[in-house]
């Protein structure tokens, strides 16, 4: 499947007849083939800008944030969903999302992204940078980058379960989620230069899992728990050292 294509937000707007149907669509399609619980839906800030941030387990995620925003968002997503189901991966083509090719320090969807929250509009991102594993793994540094430079209040969300979706519909079962909207947090701001910059963005970031750590189960905790055998279970960056797309050496973007 080709990568997403990259448009800028303000052409993303027009969709919005079309994003409402989807939010529309993705209660239905919650009401029916799971069994949801949503707690803290009043933790929603009346207005932006917001980053809301998330757990990502599961390609389902995205489908959840639709379902559970009071108000239009953007995403800012990987431009290639290779093991995405292919009804999952046509959700974040029809929203529209800020695509970023993993691995290649692309700044489009981090421009785009500030121009929303410049606006008091609201960006989702998945700190993480994918969802290659089932365990907490360290946020990447674009969330704590956006935080920082837009001042805008950070929303954490805790997803239970969406990583068993597809196995119990397998079975012809329900499976049992929890969407768990935490209290905003923030606003932040970095000063300095190099190392010591970074340093303060990790420390945005780390702040931003720990949160999210707090609404969901301990045995995901994953980087963060206390228990020395789940901390080394914990899958490192796959984009750390090659870009998303690359075979060989060989750019296939």
């Amino acid at each position: 499947m080709k990568p997403i294509r990259k448009i800028p937000f303000e052409e993303l707007q027009k969709r919005r007849p079309l994003r409402r149907f989807m939010q529309w669509l993705s209660k239905v399609a919650f009401w029916l083939l799971t069994d949801l619980e949503i707690e803290g839906m009043e933790n929603f800030p009346p207005s932006g800008p917001l980053l809301i941030v998330g757990n990502h387990f599961s390609m389902v995620d995205v489908a959840a944030f639709v379902r559970t925003a009071p108000y239009p968002i953007e995403f800012i997503g990987g431009a290639k969903t290779p093991n995405a189901p292919p009804v999952m991966s046509l959700i974040p083509r029809l929203w529209g999302v800020l695509p970023v090719f993993r691995g290649t320090g692309s700044h489009f969807a981090l421009r785009e992204a500030e121009k929303v929250l410049n606006k008091n509009g609201v960006v989702a991102i998945f700190p993480e940078g994918g969802s290659h594993a089932r365990q907490l793994r360290p946020a990447r540094p674009g969330a704590a980058f956006l935080a920082a430079h837009s001042r805008a209040l950070i929303l954490p969300i805790g997803l239970v379960g969406m990583d068993e979706v597809f196995e119990h519909l397998a079975r012809f079962k329900k499976a049992h989620i929890r969407i768990r909207v935490g209290k905003p947090f923030g606003p932040y701001e970095v000063t300095g230069r190099g190392r010591e910059r970074r340093q303060q963005l990790d420390e945005i970031g780390d702040r931003i899992m720990r949160e999210i750590a707090a609404l969901i189960p301990e045995d995901k905790h994953g980087y963060l728990s206390e228990d020395a055998e789940l901390r080394d279970r914990v899958i490192e960056y796959p984009w750390a050292t090659r870009v998303e797309g690359q075979v060989e050496g060989t750019n296939i973007r």
